[in-house]
């Protein structure tokens, strides 16, 4: 597999198209539902003016939110979607964020080989090197565990192959680089929690915590420059998720999160080191992730029914598990306040 010089970035300053000065201070989260950790002074290394990040699924959501994002911080972008008409309107408000000269567009398959391997030349050929690979397009088709080949199928070589395509074709290149660089795969909370109603999705998924799993584990042992890490969205409202109408998407449900917010706080835990980035939501907080991770775990090391979480036998022991579980996390919160603000007796003696 051919590996790609390192090209060094420009670290010049530069004004964007609109005219305004590209901002060379860290990414910050903004304040809301999905902070749950002060913003340090600094980025991630790999995210740097004039370094460069490619996004899968960049034509819509997430993928959109996270270009918009690093456009703004002065990285140069690579869009790249298998949606022509879409990626063509998401190039050009990068372009107006980053100039034209920053953004490059593909249209790409990421389940085909070939396809992945152009697109590899294109980016290299254009930009050097790939600081952040951000493997994020996906499909959401139904197939249940005894229906639905074909979309099982299709489902697999998006979701999984697709994101194996690009980590085979981009990571060797990326070891060699001098620049620091990580990569970034799209997990999902099914494929963690494995809701019954989807096997096909959530099976996709959890192939990618295991992928992405053992793909950091290499890069550590290799000692190299770059980093993986697996990002796991709540509930966010986007085309994959929201309600599709004439005008475009329907309104944001209370309980969905924006693209937005979603990308700020995965990159403040890329930020602090994070390999697995589980993000709340407005109606899944990180406690209640954190419980219902647990429970899964739970049912192979206590010999539990198959997804016991929905077996009604199981049921009040569920709730009883969850009710009892965000009690003790509010208490140890109250507790911490309470230790944090009790007067220190030796102060007037200081």
């Amino acid at each position: 597999m051919q590996s790609y010089p390192s090209t060094r970035a420009s670290s010049r300053v530069r004004s964007l198209s609109n005219g305004v000065q590209v901002s060379t201070s860290p990414i910050a989260t903004r304040k809301s539902d999905l902070e749950s950790t002060p913003v340090g002074p600094e980025a991630h290394a790999a995210i740097h003016i004039g370094r460069c990040a490619l996004i899968t699924g960049a034509a819509s959501g997430i993928g959109f939110a996270l270009a918009k994002e690093l456009a703004g911080h002065g990285l140069r972008i690579v869009l790249a979607d298998i949606h022509e008409d879409d990626l063509k309107l998401a190039q050009e408000e990068i372009a107006d964020i980053a100039g034209p000269q920053n953004v490059l567009a593909v249209k790409a398959d990421v389940s085909k080989i070939e396809e992945v391997i152009k697109l590899r030349d294109q980016v290299f050929e254009t930009f050097g090197e790939v600081n952040l690979l951000f493997n994020n397009a996906g499909i959401n088709d139904h197939g249940g565990s005894l229906s639905n080949p074909e979309n099982w199928r299709k489902v697999m070589d998006v979701n999984l192959f697709g994101v194996l395509n690009m980590v085979q074709t981009f990571v060797p290149s990326m070891i060699h680089q001098e620049n620091p660089s990580l990569i970034v795969n799209t997990g999902s909370k099914q494929g963690t929690t494995n809701p019954p109603g989807n096997a096909a999705y959530n099976a996709s998924k959890a192939g990618v915590r295991i992928l992405t799993e053992n793909l950091a584990h290499d890069l550590r042992n290799a000692d190299s420059k770059v980093t993986a890490h697996l990002f796991i969205p709540g509930w966010v409202y986007t085309k994959l998720t929201g309600a599709i109408t004439a005008d475009g998407l329907g309104e944001k449900p209370r309980g969905a999160a924006t693209a937005e917010d979603t990308v700020r706080f995965m990159l403040e835990k890329v930020k602090e080191g994070k390999f697995y980035i589980i993000c709340p939501d407005n109606e899944t907080s990180e406690d209640l992730d954190r419980l219902r991770i647990k429970w899964a775990a739970g049912d192979l090391v206590e010999g539990r029914p198959a997804l016991s979480r929905w077996h009604p036998d199981w049921k009040p022991a569920y709730e009883q598990y969850i009710e009892s579980g965000l009690s003790h996390f509010e208490e140890r919160r109250h507790e911490k306040e309470r230790t944090h603000h009790m007067p220190n007796p030796l102060a007037d003696n200081l």
